[in-house]
């Protein structure tokens, strides 16, 4: 299994990461002009929105298993995105049928058994030569500080990142390009976290007074104080593999 450690002594080795945003390194990296697009985990669909908006794409399909985000994602009748419900494991189309597949944060979130299966699900609706851009959070840095008191991702993310290198060791996808970057995080405040990390609907985060006392104590001590606007900035490590599908007929 790929180590943190191992990611963590990359991430030293670089020094200084570069700070983007996502949609800058998705357009980086990837062509959406006329491509067919599957978004699994797609959230709230903000991300996907604006490259419905902004890219040339022939049709977007964005899942989420979180069936209070996919409720609202259903109102919002947005021009080139369907919007779908079922997980990575399980992907409800056809054979061959899209160019990109995009997993921005959400492979982590997979159930350790089935993230093969979630790969092989990739590896089938993607068109050969197809690619699949997969984000994944590092397990490092001040935001990952706070939330690993309540929610300690570091089994799963090794277990994402194993899950990518298997199948690039498998022959069944070869590794295009691996890039560390730095992404910013930008709170008002405790509540605001707590609403959209400690209560998100597609977790089931248990905490009692006291931990979030904790939780809150530890955020609170990350205050900047020379942004008025947001006083809580953080800069997340990021990692992604961009993947691309090998004809096996070739």
């Amino acid at each position: 299994m790929i180590s943190n450690e191992a990611i963590n002594m990359k991430l030293k080795d670089l020094r200084e990461l570069p700070l983007f945003d996502e949609m800058s390194v998705m357009l980086r990296m990837l062509s959406f002009d006329e491509a067919v697009v599957l978004e699994l985990g797609c959230g709230s669909a903000a991300l996907t929105e604006r490259v419905a908006n902004h890219c040339k794409v022939k049709k977007i399909v964005a899942s989420e298993v979180d069936l209070v985000a996919h409720k609202k994602n259903l109102i919002k009748k947005i021009d080139k995105i369907n919007f779908a419900s079922y997980g990575a494991e399980d992907i409800q189309e056809e054979n061959e049928s899209f160019d990109i597949v995009l997993m921005i944060k959400s492979l982590h979130h997979v159930p350790q058994n089935l993230m093969h299966a979630a790969m092989e699900e990739v590896y089938r609706v993607l068109k050969p030569g197809g690619v699949a851009y997969i984000s994944e959070p590092v397990f490092l840095g001040e935001l990952n500080e706070v939330i690993r008191l309540f929610h300690d991702e570091e089994i799963p993310r090794q277990y994402a990142f194993q899950a990518i290198k298997n199948v690039v060791e498998s022959k069944r996808f070869q590794l295009l390009e691996e890039f560390f970057f730095y992404s910013q995080v930008k709170m008002r405040s405790f509540l605001e976290f707590r609403s959209l990390i400690m209560d998100a609907t597609h977790a089931n985060h248990i905490y009692s007074d006291s931990l979030l006392e904790k939780v809150r104590l530890k955020f609170e001590s990350y205050r900047k104080y020379d942004d008025k606007d947001f006083p809580f900035i953080f800069r997340a490590p990021n990692r992604v593999d961009l993947i691309q599908k090998i004809n096996r007929y070739l």
